[in-house]
């Protein structure tokens, strides 16, 4: 079997690749020109700049059986603009002449934030309604593929991804950001009041999710990408200390919450695991 990857150098698309090379599959990782050279000799790679991916970038991928899309640019402005405007037609015009050109299995990475303000536990059976740019831009990317499923028949898995954390973060994310203050050994470190929940997911155990997906051609339609353990964020943060063995004192209530996020919201992930379970 065949695999691409796009985003194969991003945080995810990383631990995605490291776990789907231990396997017995054909990875080729798709990444932007100035990223060449961030993969072994030994990794197949693919030169390729999304927005002028040319002709037929499913040939130049190899035709690959399965396509992992973890591409996205303008992260973590999550309210901007650039994602409708530049970033959803660039993703659409590339999966589209890749389901033309004969791709039978996708899985694409969305976004919790899909759900908007809803709060509590979250399944799939509920409705998208993102107040987010980036949730929109997500959920219209969704809607178009499940329109061009009706038409070309492929698979398709659809993730939401909540709060994955850990090596190779964006030092934006608060995980990164508490690791550079403890390094930095800091006395203490600012952050919101805490209190918001969350659904904390180790970035190593979503990679695992995502290339068993991708490698057993598994059609999930939309599917729960987290723990379902709801999770204080402050205590998510307690934790992490605790783990590095770090002593630092959280400075609570200087920062404002996201107002692009509810208070309190968790994902039921009872389909991924389902899913796994049955590929087993």
């Amino acid at each position: 079997m065949r695999i691409a990857v796009t985003g194969a150098s991003g945080f995810v698309g990383q631990h995605v690749m490291r776990t789907l090379l231990a396997e017995d599959v054909d990875v080729v990782a798709v990444l932007r020109p100035t990223s060449i050279g961030h993969f072994k000799e030994s990794v197949e790679v693919v030169s390729m700049d999304l927005a002028n991916h040319g002709h037929d970038p499913f040939a130049r991928m190899g035709r690959p059986d399965a396509l992992i899309h973890l591409a996205w640019g303008g992260l973590p402005q999550y309210q901007s603009n650039r994602h409708i405007d530049t970033e959803l037609p660039i993703q659409l015009a590339f999966l589209e002449c890749c389901i033309r050109s004969g791709l039978k299995h996708l899985v694409v990475t969305g976004t919790c934030l899909e759900y908007g303000l809803q709060t509590g536990e979250l399944d799939e059976s509920q409705p998208a309604d993102p107040v987010s740019s980036y949730g929109k831009a997500k959920d219209l990317l969704r809607r178009d593929l499940e329109r061009l499923q009706a038409q070309y028949g492929f698979g398709l898995t659809w993730l939401r991804m909540f709060y994955l954390y850990g090596p190779g973060q964006a030092a934006t994310s608060l995980y990164s950001q508490l690791k550079a203050a403890v390094a930095r050994r800091d006395a203490t470190f600012a952050m919101s009041r805490g209190d918001q929940v969350r659904d904390f997911m180790p970035v190593q155990e979503a990679a695992r999710c995502i290339a068993q997906i991708g490698s057993r051609g598994i059609d999930g339609n939309i599917v729960n990408l987290c723990s379902s353990h709801p999770q204080r964020v402050v205590e998510a943060a307690r934790a992490w200390l605790r783990e590095w063995n770090a002593s630092l004192e959280l400075s609570t209530g200087v920062l404002p919450y996201p107002e692009y996020e509810p208070f309190a919201f968790w994902g039921n992930r009872a389909k991924l695991d389902s899913l796994l379970g049955a590929a087993t």
